[in-house]
């Protein structure tokens, strides 16, 4: 008998779970009514702000405490919830006199449905209520609908965190009649997408036999390590991503591929072949939405009361020091300046027209001074929109623990005795002030590491070990407070009999399960050749005490993008492990984070002797973030949570530890990981705690 019979256990199940759907939709849509109420009641006072910041906090601390007296997992709820109050802002904002929800727009994007421009529009549009898009061909045909009437909005990528800023739109926007009155930022997530296998639903062909591969020239440049990679394999450039599923979809040819989001996926009956297939896998695209007409000097496009951005196009007269002044004037009245892109001027050859991006509104009186400043300084300057600045990827910083002991150490030069060395010019103190090190997760959760920053707790399993396993370490790191989830993939074990990790496979179910509890990824990395492939899915690179001195590594690492955990060898000095860092910090890469977790002694009793005394060293010889590793060196779990007191008490930055579900069952180094149990202890006797 069928499972989709109406008289099995599991019809009534799904009957019963199609009804919590309906009450959840009618409460939506109670909501949302609720918030229309409120957005005319805004509506009237517009001394009343549009975004709540203290009430927004206060509400996702109760979603997270319902949440965990109900059984639910705490994060998906709170990570619902932002979506929520991020919909009703906009649905605010789109009610005010002025707003986009006066009446149904026309909305055009260049490609096809599916792309990441409609992705966009949707995002952007949906809120203000029917709004109908239409794709066009190209950016031109996109503007010339808004010229010709056709169109009320068009929504155009200008950059993108990748490959940078997309040169022919900025164009468009250099000619008169048309004004920015918003933007748009939003993930854009490459996959490489093909047909299924006639008979294996789900299943496409092998990676290896794909021979074509097509998507616009801004999705390929965007991956253009990943497809450098590959051999035998033409590379098409065609109109847009959606569009280059949809011929993929209408060809018939498993060895046919294209590069899309999961959207186009799923709207061109593709699978997808292979994930997080970009450079970097903080791939944003920054959208602007352009209206007709030119925009009026000193108003806002939108609500006031929202932030707000100002994009201007200027030119400067040919002399020394011209752009200078109008960068200076805008410094002078404390106005940030977001970009600047020069584009060659349609009137001369060698004459160039300057494109500004700057924080906030022409409503705010600094920022229409400092306008005013610059023009002085200008041939001609124009405004092309003042707007309020929504963003679909907004970081969420991590602020893990409250008050956890800590030492400050002043920033300082080494001691006379160290004073004449310039071995390590980069790692050196000097008069740098404490470098932070910033790690962004793929959810827009940004952990910092060092400085002022209070300590962060990284935490996980030494190894990957299956995908439940993984899962409950991530879910246990978080709620014990964890800004970062640990997990080994790739094993380096003293004897080779041992578990040597589940290599690429555990990195791809390493980063599902960080992403599914918003914590950025550390794991560690072996090869030069593999650290562009786990760069693409782990968030911090570690280079283990074994490699700590393998110098064709850290030259890689040097020239990756993503942050480094350098781990002190063994039987490595301080000085040793400095001038590692230093090969790091000479190949362009900033982002290093020190790790102490115990040298080789004679002493016996622990698995390594934890050299804390090296925490205070190197805090006063270098501007990089330390933390600590207690487990490595105590060996013993019950002995971890002292070695972490004392590491936080020395002037450590952090603390990574092991934790696993079930410790005794662990392929490695299950004598000292900690139990979930026992690591929410170590954290709340230490204080960490999310933001």
């Amino acid at each position: 008998m069928s499972d989709a019979s109406t008289d099995t256990p599991l019809a009534g199940l799904r009957d019963a779970l199609d009804a919590v759907d309906r009450r959840l939709l009618d409460a939506l849509a109670e909501r949302q009514r609720l918030v229309e109420s409120v957005a005319a009641a805004k509506a009237g006072d517009r001394a009343l702000p549009l975004h709540d910041g203290a009430r927004e906090a206060d509400l996702l601390a109760r979603v997270r405490r319902h949440a965990e007296d109900a059984g639910v997992d705490a994060y998906f709820a709170e990570t619902l919830y932002r979506q929520i109050l991020r919909h009703s802002v906009r649905v605010q904002a789109a009610r005010q006199p002025g707003g986009d929800g006066a009446r149904a727009l026309r909305v055009t994007y260049q490609g096809e449905p599916g792309c990441y421009s409609h992705t966009a529009a949707l995002a952007h549009f949906g809120p203000a209520g029917a709004a109908e898009a239409h794709g066009a061909r190209t950016f031109a045909d996109a503007v010339d609908a808004l010229r010709r009437g056709e169109a009320d909005r068009a929504v155009l990528p200008v950059e993108n965190t990748t490959a940078g800023p997309i040169a022919g739109v900025y164009d468009l926007l250099l000619a008169p009649g048309l004004q920015i009155v918003g933007e748009e930022v939003v993930p854009v997530a490459h996959c490489l997408l093909a047909l299924a296998v006639p008979g294996s639903p789900g299943q496409a062909l092998p990676l290896a036999r794909i021979r074509r591969i097509g998507s616009h020239p801004q999705a390929l440049a965007q991956c253009s390590q990943f497809l450098a990679g590959l051999d035998g394999v033409q590379v098409d450039a065609e109109d847009d991503t959606a569009g280059a599923a949809a011929r993929v979809a209408a060809s018939g040819d498993l060895s046919r591929a294209a590069i899309a989001g999961e959207d186009a996926a799923a709207r061109y009956g593709l699978v997808v072949v292979k994930r997080h297939i970009a450079n970097r896998k903080d791939n944003l695209t920054r959208f602007v939405v352009v209206a007709p007409g030119d925009a009026p000097e000193g108003a806002s496009a939108g609500d006031p009361r929202l932030p707000h951005k100002t994009s201007l196009l200027l030119a400067v007269d040919h002399r020394h020091g011209a752009l200078a002044d109008v960068l200076a004037a805008f410094a002078g009245a404390g106005v940030n300046l977001t970009k600047l892109e020069s584009r060659p001027s349609p009137d001369a050859p060698w004459q160039y027209a300057f494109y500004v991006d700057v924080e906030g509104g022409l409503h705010e009186a600094h920022v229409a001074a400092a306008v005013e400043a610059a023009r002085a300084h200008t041939a001609r300057l124009r405004v092309l929109g003042s707007y309020p600045a929504f963003r679909a990827d907004t970081p969420r910083a991590v602020a893990p623990p409250s008050a956890a002991p800590s030492v400050r150490v002043a920033a300082s030069a080494a001691p006379a005795v160290h004073a004449g060395r310039s071995a390590t010019p980069l790692v050196a103190r000097g008069d740098r002030p404490d470098t932070v090190v910033e790690v962004t997760g793929g959810d827009g959760v940004v952990v910092r590491v060092g400085g002022d920053a209070p300590p962060v707790l990284i935490a996980g399993p030494c190894s990957v070990e299956s995908r439940d396993q993984i899962l409950a370490s991530a879910r246990g790191v978080r709620a014990a407070g964890g800004a970062m989830l640990r997990g080994g993939c790739f094993k380096p074990r003293t004897r080779p009999y041992d578990f040597q990790g589940m290599g690429f496979e555990g990195l791809a179910i390493l980063h599902e399960a960080g992403r599914a509890h918003g914590l950025p990824v550390v794991t560690e990395v072996l090869h030069p050749a593999d650290v562009e492939a786990v760069a693409r899915e782990a968030d911090v690179l570690q280079i283990g005490a074994r490699n700590m001195q393998n110098f064709e590594l850290l030259k890689a690492v040097g020239a990756a993008r993503t942050p480094v955990l350098l781990k002190r060898g063994l039987m490595a000095s301080v000085d040793e492990w400095l001038a590692a860092a230093e090969y790091v910090l000479a190949g362009g890469n900033e982002r290093v984070i020190l790790c102490e977790r115990g040298i080789r002694t004679f002493e016996t009793a622990t698995r390594n002797t934890l050299d804390l005394s090296a925490v205070v060293v190197a805090r006063e010889r270098t501007h990089l973030p330390v933390i600590v590793d207690p487990s490595h060196a105590a060996g013993v779990r019950r002995w971890v949570p002292a070695l972490a007191a004392a590491a936080l008490a020395a002037g450590a930055h952090g603390l990574i530890v092991e934790a696993h579900p079930d410790p005794d069952t662990a392929c490695s180094d299950g004598p000292q990981s900690l139990t979930l149990e026992g690591l929410a202890d170590m954290a709340r006797d230490l204080r960490f705690h999310r933001a």
